[in-house]
């Protein structure tokens, strides 16, 4: 029989770029991706997460059966279990002790179903999700200026723009496609500059012409100090302000108060550096201001989200092309849950709980039981679990056990709970370990429907490939357990498109224009229509049928005087300050290769081999302070917890202050879930955490031996004094990096973990240099090689290959760490093309002496362009050793 081959487009689930995704799927299985050429979003280009989305595929570790009490049980059985519990808390303790936490990587057909169900018909108002710890300081400060939760720009600006100003974002890394398309605008344009703002030179800043490297915290003190200086040397568009916008003799008087060698100081900047960029923003018209987390999470981000738009109002620089406040989403949807009410303080369709809005989505959804006041939001939903008050908790798509602050606590709160429900498409999480109920979610490749992006565009994301086991789409086990609560009749959907439908309708519902999110020219849609959306930027109304490039161009916001509003506000630091016991400041964030808390994008063997253990950053100094040297494993604590992770050097972190990524979870390394350590501030206005500033300490932990583990099956870690966990591809193995106490027996432990045929063993106690191949039926089942020194110890790269193969002949050959025919790349710095840090300087040696020529010749560089700023830095590196 031939096998047939279809090409399927749809979106990816990482970012919030929402990148176009061509798959090819062949006998139901997803083979191949690319990049959409046609996707506005992309426009056929895709970062090395998004090419690797088939890689995280497969039935392996999916979660494909539901259970209760981790006893395996049919759906029938869960759901009535679910709806039963549900029933009797709400009966008993009332509606407040139910709460639901969602995430920004359900698709919005999901989310308005869950919204809809808890805060319309069970009643609850804790519904919150977890792009509250990513987006809602910006949702906050869009609200306050414009009246909606309305981004103005779209990325066209970002290649349209004469000034483009990154403010907390390593676009590089965490939103590579669209630094691409910045990277080749600046290519372009040769009158463009490029100013990233931010604590440490992050790979962002390759493309950079200045680079300010501020005060961790002061972000507010240096866009304060731009307005004031803008009036003073009569950049400010008068016009503009009279016209359309209120407050700002109030914003600017405040501003006023700084004087610039007190803005210099706060920000930690020379006053020529500050001067500098003052004056390229009030010289170009076409301004776009770019920021990420680095202004979100914060103590005080709302703020500082409204710091940055007081600079574009008073320059009159919202809706117009090239110019505008534009903040980066996180997540795939993010801004989808938001259009449906998925945050505490939210009711559905960008309404609040004013007396209004609560009538007009009652009289919609045609309830009596519509909740009357926000719920909690995520840190104090948390708290309420853990001061009993919640009973039940409904958590989809999101591990908040890793990715919450003082997430011990968030862990003991689950544990304690009477009702935890977990919907996931992963066996085993953090947070999957604490549910009493688990439900088998579909996952990216199996689901049906729409996500919107950060530019405001829905994009269709379409079923590929049949659900593995008893897996389920969300929407569809929200529906049945609505059903089985007695609410049949308002959840009588049959497909993604039923619900969407709503959804539309709704946007439009007694709109008139008070809203800016309508989408209600999409309300009609067949199910035809809909399988064949093509990516729309709301509004798509009546006015605006296929839909909006810009907001606000017209001057007209949707604030109640029609007007955008300056907000007035007093810059603040950091709401904690280092001690003497605490004397560094922590960061977090992303890497490249890496997504949320590992649980889809560690499937991939390939994503891990850029980056395959958690670290930590810290500037050489400050380690030598401490001790620390490269690959040193060190404990970081604060007053909530302390993790180890290793030692990494980097002069573009200043002293004092450290860096380590949030990903890593208790599948994938023994104490290296970061947000223990983060303190549960939030930001008074969006309760949004403070994650990038919090007072620590390190110290180094000391390992007298290091070994490499490679095995079929994963190994008991618990003797170990650390470990890190990196799968093989397909699930077929797994490659261990452990730090052990003098002289630990090696062979008691084989006893303990491992049966085999036989076991081949080198020891030179001297060196703590022991080595043992064990083997079952000729193939490789643990590798075990162990030294002092960390470094002899063979590569990832190298483990991972001899798990796959069969022992031919002596195993002695693999017990000396060796094998010929592989040769050693090097660390992976291209993951789409594998191509390792040796094979780079060796083509730089031969005469590779550009990113160009390194790509002509080893593919490097030329698919996603996350490795660019890499490749660069070797470029100069070795050329700079060579000349010398």
């Amino acid at each position: 029989m031939t096998e047939r081959t279809n090409t399927k487009d749809t979106t990816c689930p990482y970012c919030g770029v929402g990148c176009g995704v061509s798959a090819k799927v062949r006998d139901d299985q997803i083979i191949a991706v690319s990049g959409s050429e046609t996707h506005p979003a992309n426009l056929g280009a895709l970062c090395v997460k998004g090419s690797a989305l088939h890689e995280t595929m497969g039935s392996h570790g999916r979660l494909l059966h539901p259970s209760i009490n981790g006893q395996q049980t049919d759906w029938e059985t869960a759901l009535d279990t679910v709806a039963d519990r549900l029933r009797t808390i709400r009966e008993t303790h009332g509606p407040e002790a139910i709460a639901f936490y969602l995430s920004g990587q359900l698709l919005t057909e999901d989310y308005y179903v869950a919204n809809k169900l808890a805060k319309g018909f069970i009643g609850t108002g804790h519904v919150d999700t977890n792009s509250r710890l990513c987006m809602s300081s910006a949702v906050a400060s869009y609200k306050r200026a414009f009246g909606g939760d309305a981004v103005p720009c779209s990325y066209e600006d970002l290649e349209s723009c004469d000034l483009l100003v990154l403010v907390g974002s390593n676009a590089a890394w965490t939103h590579p496609v669209l630094y691409r398309r910045m990277v080749a605008a600046k290519n372009n344009n040769p009158d463009m500059r490029v100013v990233v703002i931010d604590p440490r030179r992050t790979a962002t800043c390759d493309i950079a012409d200045v680079h300010l490297a501020i005060t961790p915290g002061s972000d507010s003190f240096l866009f304060m100090g731009l307005l004031a200086w803008l009036h003073q040397h009569r950049a400010t568009d008068l016009d503009y302000i009279e016209a359309h916008t209120e407050g700002f003799a109030e914003t600017l008087a405040i501003a006023q108060q700084y004087s610039m060698d007190e803005i210099a100081s706060r920000a930690g900047l020379e006053q020529d550096t500050l001067t500098t960029f003052y004056q390229w923003f009030a010289d170009t018209e076409k301004t776009i201001t770019f920021y990420s987390q680095g202004i979100n999470q914060s103590s005080s981000g709302t703020d500082k989200g409204n710091a940055i738009i007081n600079c574009h109002l008073a320059t009159g620089r919202i809706g117009k092309v090239g110019a505008g406040p534009f903040s980066i989403t996180g997540q795939p949807n993010a801004m989808g849950g938001r259009e449906v009410g998925g945050l505490a303080n939210q009711l559905a369709a960008h309404m609040d709980y004013t007396p209004e809005a609560l009538e007009t989505v009652a009289a919609f959804w045609q309830t009596d039981n519509l909740c009357q006041q926000p719920g909690l939001k995520a840190v104090d939903l948390f708290d309420a679990v853990a001061e009993g008050k919640i009973k039940a908790i409904w958590i989809m798509g999101t591990n908040p056990v890793v990715s919450l602050p003082n997430a011990d606590k968030v862990k003991a709160a689950l544990q304690a709970c009477d009702t935890v429900i977990v919907s996931d498409c992963i066996a085993e999480t953090d947070t999957t370990a604490t549910a009493n109920i688990l439900l088998p979610a579909t996952s990216w490749g199996e689901k049906s429907g729409t996500v919107t992006n950060s530019e405001r565009r829905i994009s269709r994301q379409r079923s590929l490939t049949t659900p593995p086991g008893e897996a389920r789409h969300d929407w569809w086990i929200l529906t049945l357990v609505a059903h089985k609560l007695g609410f049949t009749h308002a959840f009588a959907y049959e497909s993604p498109r039923d619900v969407f439908v709503e959804h539309a309708a709704l946007s439009g519902f007694r709109n008139g224009g008070k809203r800016a999110f309508d989408i209600s020219a999409l309300s009609t849609l067949t199910q035809q229509q809909y399988d064949d959306l093509k990516p729309v930027q709301w509004p798509v109304n009546a006015t605006n049928p296929e839909g909006t490039k810009r907001l606000f161009g017209d001057g007209r916001f949707v604030t109640s005087s029609g007007r955008a509003q300056f907000i007035p506000l007093q810059p603040q630091g950091p709401r904690q300050e280092p001690s003497a016991t605490y004397p560094l400041i922590l960061n977090t964030g992303r890497i490249r290769d890496q997504w949320h808390t590992m649980t889809r994008t560690g499937r991939s063997q390939r994503l891990l081999n850029h980056i395959d253990a958690p670290f930590v950053l810290i500037n050489p100094s400050t380690a030598a302070d401490n001790n620390l040297a490269e690959g040193d494993l060190a404990e970081i604590s604060t007053r909530y917890g302390c993790i180890q992770v290793q030692v990494t050097l980097d002069e573009g972190l200043a002293e004092r202050q450290i860096f380590v990524p949030i990903h890593w979870n208790d599948q994938y390394a023994s104490r290296a879930r970061v947000d223990s350590l983060v303190a549960p501030l939030t930001d008074p206005v969006s309760g949004q955490p403070e994650f990038k500033y919090n007072p620590a300490a390190i110290k180094k932990v000391e390992t007298p031996q290091w070994a490499a583990l490679i095995c079929a099956e994963p190994l008991d870690c618990s003797d170990f004094i650390y470990w890190s966990m990196a799968p093989v591809a397909d699930g077929q193995g797994y490659c261990y990096r452990v730090a052990t106490a003098e002289n630990f027996d090696w062979q008691s432990y084989l006893n303990r973990v491992q049966e085999s045929d036989g076991c081949a063993h080198y020891s030179d106690p001297a060196m703590g240099d022991e080595r043992f191949i064990c083997y079952r039926q000729s193939q490789l089942t643990l590798g075990i090689f162990t030294h002092r020194d960390q470094k002899a110890l063979p590569s990832p790269d190298w483990l991972k290959d001899i798990i796959n193969k069969p022992i031919e002949g002596s195993p002695w050959l693999l017990l000396a760490g060796r094998d010929m025919a592989k040769s050693d790349k090097g660390r992976l710095i291209c993951s789409c093309f594998e191509v390792g840090e040796k094979q780079i300087i060796q083509a730089i040696v031969d005469g590779a002496c550009s990113v160009k020529h390194l790509g002509e010749q080893l593919k490097c560089g030329t698919n996603c362009g996350s490795c660019l700023p890499e490749l660069n830095h070797l470029v100069n590196q070795t050329l700079k050793i060579d000349a010398a």
